[in-house]
């Protein structure tokens, strides 16, 4: 009886051991793969969870710190369109004057960091608050307070003036000042490289010429043009006309070089006065701690922007070269200007008027 018992199990055994191995074969991997597909949708899940929305999905605002009409307005309002074809999002251009440029710069900084909110500036930018008195509703960081996008532009600050003034040359304007006849000469506003310019060519000749400060380029031309003022510190884009027609006379250039749009007209070094360098530059500002990708994605396109002949050009009427570059371009320049400039006006004692 046992060995019937024995053998039916012996037969059964192997009848059923096969078919029970071969299953856990078949199970196993099958099993396996499926974890791992299972695990590879749900981190695919959580990864898409995690990344934030693409950028821009809604209107972007670019501020300009100065009133429509001048020359950084006018670029400002260029970008905002090429970015508005490229990125499917309305740009838009708002102007915020006052104090120097520091009222929309101010503006800026205490915005949401999340690209939305944009800061096209010249250069003001990084010197104004070196001479105004800022008080605590109007005050920014320069150095650490914005994320830069790009140099955009670089551009020739010009000394022009009316000739009813009987001024044709810095020689003649010299000579006046030293007689004693009471001269001016206009800025886009205290702390601009035009203002530093201005108050350098005091020093360095031995004159005092009044510094009249305005609240941007444009309204500056105006004057100067009207004969209102016998003088002015510009950028070459919004006097280019007047210069060509003879109603302002190009006396000098503040920069360490000739413009090749103004080629007859010198420095202010080839005339003797060899320290003075105080060019102007735009770019474009971010508020503090804006995403990397946010900053990456308007930096690529305004560089391709930069290399458009059409872009190219109308930059040239303002008389800006383009710049373009890696963010940290533009950091680099703010920061050295900081430095380089604020020495400057430390050694002239310049203070808003």
């Amino acid at each position: 009886m046992l060995a019937r018992v024995l053998c039916r199990s012996a037969s059964i055994v192997p009848a059923r051991a096969p078919y029970e191995s071969s299953k856990m074969k078949v199970s196993r991997p099958l099993f396996l793969a499926l974890g791992v597909l299972a695990g590879g949708l749900w981190a695919s899940a959580v990864h898409a969870q995690a990344q934030p929305p693409a950028y821009p999905t809604k209107p972007i605002t670019i501020v300009v710190s100065y009133p429509a009409g001048g020359d950084t307005d006018a670029m400002a309002r260029l970008f905002a369109e090429k970015l508005q074809a490229r990125l499917g999002q309305s740009v838009i251009v708002d102007n915020r004057p006052g104090a120097g440029g520091t009222v929309g710069n101010t503006y800026v900084g205490r915005a949401a960091p999340d690209g939305y909110t944009l800061l096209f500036t010249p250069n003001p930018f990084t010197t104004a608050p070196l001479v105004m008195k800022l008080g605590a509703s109007a005050s920014y960081d320069v150095v650490n307070g914005f994320t830069p996008v790009i140099h955009s532009a670089n551009q020739a600050v010009l000394l022009v003036a009316n000739p009813s003034s009987g001024i044709r040359s810095v020689a003649d304007l010299v000579a006046q000042a030293k007689a004693g006849k009471p001269l001016s000469y206009g800025t886009p506003g205290a702390g601009s490289p035009m203002h530093i310019a201005g108050e350098w060519l005091n020093r360095e000749a031995g004159i005092q010429v009044q510094h009249v400060p305005y609240r941007g380029v444009a309204p500056s031309v105006t004057d100067v043009v009207a004969g209102h003022i016998p003088l002015a510190y510009v950028t070459l884009g919004p006097v280019a006309q007047y210069v060509a027609s003879g109603k302002l006379v190009a006396l000098a250039i503040s920069d360490a070089k000739r413009s090749p749009l103004l080629p007859n007209v010198p420095t202010l070094a080839e005339l003797g006065y060899k320290d003075i360098d105080s060019g102007a530059w735009n770019g474009l500002f971010a508020p503090r701690n804006t995403p990397a990708a946010v900053v990456n994605v308007l930096n690529a396109n305004l560089n391709e922007i930069l290399k458009m002949p059409d872009v190219i050009a109308k930059m040239g009427t303002f008389g800006a070269a383009p710049v373009g570059g890696p963010p940290s371009a533009m950091a680099k320049v703010n920061a050295s200007d900081y430095e380089r400039l604020g020495k400057v006006i430390k050694d002239l004692n310049i203070q808003a008027d």
